[in-house]
């Protein structure tokens, strides 16, 4: 399961850029200020297949993907492990969250900047960082895209992120309506398992 967002903002006359290592602290800041989010999630695969759904997250670990009425796959972290659900299938795949790209979302004691990276952009509104722990390439690398945006946790709001597997496989997840620190109900990281 890979779970980036490119956005469609115009390129605006190029500005002075802070220094990479201020960006990550910026990207950190934000990190450590949103304890829990919702969003819209508009998920891309590379053959271009799209799904939607609503995403659930709430630190230390714990993440839901539900998708669009009718898409039988769930995607559950209950802060020790995430599980990819298949119910057509009757089938579940298990691994620690730390093995997940999404760890850098969902690991509030990690440290970014031994694994993670500011990846250069034209448009110094956007700030894209690169998480990728070249110990384990097998865990894959996500590219977290942030809008620069003053009212959002840290002066950064999401807006999605590019996942890529360690079979090389591209995957877009593009968010809207992102709330921030909002009640998230106990029962939100629970699933029905479809062997029982």
């Amino acid at each position: 399961m890979a779970i980036a967002a490119g956005t469609a903002l115009p390129l605006a006359v190029p500005a002075i850029a802070a220094p990479a290592s201020d960006e990550l602290k910026a990207v950190q800041d934000h990190l450590a200020k949103v304890n829990t989010m919702t969003a819209d999630f508009t998920q891309t695969d590379r053959a271009g297949k799209v799904l939607t759904g609503k995403l659930t997250l709430e630190k230390p670990g714990k993440i839901r993907f539900q998708y669009e009425k009718g898409v039988p796959i769930l995607v559950v972290g209950d802060g020790r492990s995430l599980y990819f659900i298949d119910y057509s299938v009757k089938q579940v795949s298990r691994w620690p969250v730390k093995d997940s790209p999404l760890s850098i979302l969902l690991d509030p004691n990690r440290d970014a900047s031994k694994y993670a990276k500011i990846v250069p952009s034209a448009d110094p509104r956007i700030l894209s960082v690169e998480a990728y722990d070249p110990k384990h390439p097998e865990y894959g690398r996500i590219t977290l895209i942030f809008a620069r945006q003053a009212s959002a946790p840290g002066g950064l709001m999401l807006q999605g992120w590019v996942a890529v597997d360690s079979q090389n496989n591209r995957t877009t997840v593009r968010l809207n309506d992102q709330k921030f620190n909002v009640k998230i109900p106990n029962n939100s990281f629970r699933f029905n398992d479809p062997r029982k």
